[in-house]
């Protein structure tokens, strides 16, 4: 693995990492990647990865992992999309995996608003994309990556010949007290709270949680796998997210929500979402993609979260319905 940027990106406290990825014997790096830093305009580093297509193809799939998710976690899903024929090119967003963190506690999810992250993809497909990747260019993204995809193209960016958004973050699962957290979010960031853990959330990562009731698969080979990545890499982990993350996250679900947002869209795209899904609301995701005049919409009964960390027969219906939304990939083979 060949890095294109030779100096490393700052910690919070200004300590380097090395550019690379971490590799396991249970989830080996893919071959040929490049791996590297960029900086974004507002002096955030950002560590990404790209790897080459197959001999003769032409195309690229961008990634854009949930929230707390990192690129290692995506290696399985890379070797899918160039099976397909695909180039893939790959970021961690600011404030997880290996890329730079904006509070002390590194194990906390911040960002100030949901923007910052559009920064983010902005930034990737000018210095990454655009120079060194195939076309067409294509987008997939998951939970908040899907989420900021969304914002991305109601801003008007057109990166992304198509979409295919996986448990899109429009709103979320009903739960006890739920009503109370936005108006509880707002109140704590405006005295001066944005920074401090969300109240309530878990101070250990996700991928170290029990396999039993978790939300995000129900395939405990794949749960075990991530585990063990983040066992070998532990800086690559974000545990609960903050207040102001929660506020902006808020933010951003209600202007979804509003009656005229999907209707405005003219970006394709293909909405995925899990039929026993506790993180983001199914209900919202059917709602918004009845809505949309260049898109559709696909609920994946007994899927969780995490649609492409599932178990082999739903991931096969999720890349299904992928290669019957994204030109091109009917061909691979």
């Amino acid at each position: 693995m060949v890095s294109q940027r030779p100096s490393a990106a700052p910690r919070p406290l200004g300590k380097p990492f090395a550019v690379k990825l971490v590799s396991i014997p249970a989830n080996p790096a893919p071959v040929g990647a490049r791996v590297g830093t960029i900086t974004t305009r507002d002096g955030v580093t950002l560590r990404f990865a790209r790897f080459p297509p197959p001999p003769g193809r032409k195309g690229t799939v961008c990634l854009f992992p949930g929230r707390g998710e990192f690129i290692e976690k995506y290696f399985e899903v890379v070797h899918d999309l160039r099976t397909r024929g695909f180039a893939v090119a790959i970021l961690d967003f600011r404030g997880q995996g290996l890329s730079q963190r904006a509070v002390r506690d590194g194990r906390k999810g911040h960002v100030g608003r949901f923007t910052d992250y559009l920064v983010d993809i902005e930034t990737f497909v000018k210095e990454v994309v655009l120079p060194d990747c195939p076309p067409p260019f294509f987008a997939l993204g998951q939970g908040m990556g899907a989420t900021v995809l969304i914002e991305s193209a109601a801003r008007g960016h057109r990166w992304f010949d198509r979409m295919v958004l996986s448990g899109p973050m429009i709103d979320l699962a009903q739960r006890p007290l739920l009503g109370a957290a936005a108006p509880l979010a707002r109140t704590l960031r405006l005295f001066g709270l944005g920074r401090l853990a969300a109240p309530g959330a878990s101070r250990r990562p996700a991928a170290l949680g029990p396999f039993t009731d978790n939300p995000a698969t129900s395939d405990p080979v794949r749960h075990a796998r991530i585990a063990a990545v983040v066992e070998a890499g532990p800086a690559l982990a974000v545990a609960a997210p903050t207040i102001a993350w929660v506020d902006a996250a808020f933010r951003t679900m209600a202007a979804m929500q509003r009656p005229t947002y999907a209707a405005r869209l003219r970006q394709p795209m293909l909405l995925v979402a899990g039929g026993s899904d506790t993180v983001v609301s199914t209900a919202a995701v059917e709602s918004f993609g009845s809505h949309l005049r260049a898109g559709s919409h696909l609920i994946v009964p007994g899927a969780r979260h995490e649609l492409m960390m599932e178990r082999d027969p739903i991931r096969a219906l999720f890349w299904a319905a992928f290669d019957a939304f994204v030109p091109g990939t009917p061909l691979y083979g």
